[in-house]
């Protein structure tokens, strides 16, 4: 696959939906280990939001700018403000209709550059940044000029990276008040945005 279209993207935005609807009980368990156990629901109002507005769109940077601002503004909330900042993000590096192996890279690290402006969370927190930044390293290291390779190549690697949160102790937010007691278990915000990488790729 060498291009991504506008109805490439609204299929794999769709297919994320879907998918993490199917899995919200199993994210707000998660949540519930070590948060207040809603961000099942939280995730899936954020991703109904965003597809909502991404099926009015007709070119990508002014879709994805209206979706990450709609998301801010109809849900309230940790969750939607970082989805909200990755599609910004993504709207910062993209213009036209179809978006080749370079520009989905682009996008995709423009994605990862602006949540990176709104949390100080990395790699090894148990967050959903274990999901993130590995996924858009590996789609940025990718020498593939497949689009539907390099986004299997993020999904892999954000899968792995959900894996690794099972034996971490949270540092961040509500969570790291449990220490040792927060390991044993996949974070909930890695687990629902790694289902969604693996939703982008499966789509193609």
């Amino acid at each position: 696959m060498k291009t991504l279209t506008i109805d490439n993207f609204k299929i794999m935005l769709n297919n994320a939906l879907r998918h993490i609807k199917e899995r919200e009980e199993e994210f707000s368990k998660l949540d519930a280990v070590i948060g207040d156990g809603d961000h099942g629901q939280a995730i899936v109002t954020a991703m109904s939001a965003i597809v909502a507005t991404a099926q009015k769109g007709t070119e990508f940077k002014a879709m994805l700018n209206d979706m990450g601002f709609d998301v801010m503004l109809q849900v309230s909330g940790s969750t939607s403000t970082l989805l909200g900042a990755f599609f910004l993000g993504m709207s910062d590096t993209v213009s036209g209709t179809e978006l080749d192996a370079v520009a989905v890279k682009a996008m995709f690290a423009g994605g990862l550059a602006n949540v990176q402006k709104q949390t100080k969370a990395g790699k090894g927190d148990k967050t959903m940044m274990d999901a993130l930044i590995p996924a858009v390293e590996a789609i940025e290291n990718s020498d593939s000029a497949d689009i539907k390779e390099i986004l299997e190549a993020g999904a892999k690697a954000a899968l792995d990276g959900t894996a690794a949160t099972v034996d971490m102790k949270a540092n961040f937010g509500r969570a790291r008040n449990y220490g040792e007691r927060s390991i044993g278990y996949a974070d909930s915000g890695a687990s629902s945005w790694s289902c969604m990488f693996a939703a982008f790729a499966e789509a193609l």
